[in-house]
C-alpha cells in the first residue's frame, strides 16, 4: 500500500468509508472506529465526542504541533437513504467505472474525507510548523447537531484553530456564503366532533391553513426586503411549507395536524422577523380563538434545526488561503446550507471547497469523477504546514 500512488490510496480508502451505512440517524461509530485507527497509526491527537444517545460521534484528530491555530479540513460522516431509488451498482461499495467513482457518499461527501485523510497521512512524518486538523460530524443531511455540538466541544476543551475548509462538493470551486435553513414542525392539536356541528368542535386543519396562510403573506413580504447587493437566486429569503397532515376522516373534526416547515435566510434577521411574527400570530390570534372553544388546545413548534447561515466577509483568511491553492480568485455563494456556518460563528474563518459536482449528491448511482479527486488531492497536497 506505501507504493501506491496518492490517488490509488484514497480510492481504496474511499471504498472502505462507503461500505459504512451510516444514513443520517443511524449509527456513525464504526465508521469513526475506522477513522481513528488510520489516525493513532500516524500518531495524531484523536478525540471522539458521542452523541447523547451513544450511538454517533464526531471526531476531531490533529497532526503537528500543539499549539493554536492551523487548518481544519471538515466533512460529514452521514449519507442520505438510498431506499426508492433506481441505483444499477451497488450502493455501498466502490463501483469504478469510465473515471468515474459510485456509491452513496462518494461525493457528498467521503470522497473529501478519504483524500483529508490521505493528506494527514502524507503529512504526518514530517515537522509541520501549525497543526493540521481532521473534523467528521454527524447528522449534517438532517439536523447538523453534529457540527452544533463538535462546536461547544471544541470550546470547551479549550481547542483553538485558525482555518477550516469543508469539503462539500464545489467542483473546487470557492464558495464564500450560503443561505441558513431554519427546519420546523408545528402541531395543532383541537378538539375532535362531529362535523355536522362544526361550532362543537376546534379543527386542528382549519388552524393549520390560517397559519399557513400568515406564512404565505410573510413570504411575499420579504421579496420586496431583499437586500439590493445580494448574490443569491432567488435574491430574498424564502419560506416554504414542505408538507401537512392530519385528521381521520371526511366527517370528523380534524383533532390534530401537523405542519412541516423552513426558512432559507439571506441573512439572520429574515428569520427572526419570520419567527417573531408567526409566534406573535399564534399568540394573540390563533390559540385564543382556538382556546376560547376548548382550554386545552394548543399550537406548538417544534425545532428541527437552525443551520446558521454563512456570511461573506470582507477580510477572510480562509478564502485568500483557497484562493491561493488553487489559483482561482473567483468566489461564489450557493443557496445550499453546509456546516461552515457553525464554524464562522465560532470565530473560525471559513469557506467551502471540495471535489465534486452537488448535482451528483443524493441522487441514484451518485458518483465523483476521478479527476475531481486528483485535483483535490493536488490542492491538499500543498496545505502551508510545513
Amino acid at each position: 500500500m506505501g507504493k501506491c500512488s496518492r490517488l490509488e490510496r484514497t480510492k481504496a480508502i474511499l471504498a472502505d468509508l462507503l461500505s459504512f451505512q451510516t444514513i443520517s440517524g443511524s449509527s456513525n461509530l464504526e465508521m469513526i472506529a475506522y477513522l481513528r485507527d488510520h489516525l493513532a497509526a500516524l500518531g495524531a491527537d484523536i478525540r471522539t465526542y458521542p452523541d447523547e444517545t451513544g450511538d454517533k460521534a464526531n471526531l476531531f484528530a490533529t497532526i503537528g504541533p500543539d499549539q493554536p491555530g492551523g487548518i481544519v479540513l471538515s466533512g460529514h460522516s452521514d449519507v442520505v437513504p438510498v431506499k426508492g431509488q433506481d441505483w444499477t451498482v451497488e450502493p455501498f461499495a466502490l463501483t469504478e467505472r469510465d473515471g468515474r467513482l459510485y456509491g452513496r457518499g462518494a461525493v457528498d461527501m467521503k470522497g473529501f474525507i478519504a483524500a483529508a485523510l490521505t493528506t494527514l497521512s502524507d503529512f504526518a512524518a514530517s515537522d509541520l510548523r501549525r497543526p493540521l486538523h481532521l473534523a467528521v460530524t454527524y447528522d449534517e443531511e438532517i439536523t447538523c447537531f453534529g457540527a452544533a455540538n463538535l462546536m461547544k466541544q471544541l470550546a470547551e476543551d479549550d481547542i483553538r484553530t485558525g482555518v477550516a475548509i469543508i469539503g462539500e462538493p464545489t467542483g473546487m470551486g470557492i464558495v464564500e456564503g450560503h443561505k441558513g435553513c431554519f427546519e420546523y414542525t408545528t402541531e395543532f392539536i383541537g378538539l375532535e366532533g362531529h362535523s355536522s356541528r362544526p361550532e362543537n368542535g376546534v379543527s386542528a386543519i382549519d388552524y393549520a391553513v390560517r397559519f399557513i396562510t400568515r406564512l404565505h403573506e410573510l413570504r411575499l413580504e420579504l421579496e420586496v426586503r431583499a437586500p439590493a447587493d445580494t448574490r443569491y437566486t432567488p435574491p430574498f429569503t424564502t419560506v416554504h411549507v414542505g408538507r401537512i397532515s392530519g385528521g381521520t376522516a371526511r366527517n370528523v373534526i380534524a383533532r390534530h395536524c401537523q405542519v412541516d416547515w423552513e426558512i432559507r435566510p439571506v441573512r439572520v434577521q429574515d428569520a427572526d422577523f419570520i419567527k417573531a411574527a408567526m409566534a406573535d400570530f399564534v399568540s394573540t390570534v390563533l390559540k385564543p380563538a382556538m382556546t376560547a372553544i376548548h382550554p386545552e388546545a394548543d399550537i406548538v413548534t417544534h425545532i428541527c434545526t437552525e443551520v446558521a447561515s454563512f456570511e461573506t466577509e470582507p477580510i477572510s483568511e480562509a478564502r485568500d488561503l483557497v484562493g491561493d491553492l488553487t489559483g482561482n480568485r473567483t468566489t461564489s455563494v450557493v443557496p445550499f446550507g453546509t456546516e461552515a456556518g457553525f464554524f464562522q460563528s465560532a470565530g473560525i474563518s471559513s469557506i467551502v471547497c471540495g471535489p465534486g459536482s452537488i448535482d451528483q449528491a443524493h441522487m441514484a448511482d451518485e458518483f465523483i469523477e476521478e479527476r475531481e479527486l486528483k485535483a483535490c488531492l493536488d490542492i491538499l497536497g500543498k496545505l502551508p504546514v510545513l
